[in-house]
């Protein structure tokens, strides 16, 4: 297995974080921050890039920021339920916390909060 590797771009504050370095993969966009790199196949990660990373991962009074994966809305039903799929499992629950927000008895928007630190990768 490969050892994942996580590079930081100060100038576009970007983190690129591969779980299979040099693997060609299929893009899912979660939201406008979050790109998640999937090998459809074999239904697993093969990256994720966090676009306005140093925001993202700077807690707020009350907490870690929360996301809404406004992303999976437009994506086709199997294609939503791999994501969540992988989102939910390692390597990615080590990077986002994944959960719900419930506005309504009937209504579910997937949220994410960044928890990976580049500063462990130091």
């Amino acid at each position: 297995m490969t050892t994942s590797t996580l590079k930081y771009d100060e100038p576009s504050d970007t983190l690129y974080i591969s779980f299979a370095p040099g693997e060609k993969a299929t893009g899912i966009e979660l939201n406008e921050n979050l790109l998640l790199r999937v090998n459809k196949a074999e239904r697993r990660a093969v990256g994720l890039t966090i676009f306005n990373y140093s925001i993202l991962a700077q807690p707020t009074e009350a907490g870690l920021r929360s996301l809404p994966l406004t992303g999976l809305s437009g994506l086709s039903e199997e294609v939503r339920e791999l994501a969540l799929e992988i989102l939910l499992r390692s390597p990615l629950k080590e990077v986002l916390a994944v959960s719900v927000y419930t506005p309504s008895m009937t209504e579910r928007i997937p949220i994410a909060s960044v928890t990976v630190d580049t500063r462990e990768a130091a």
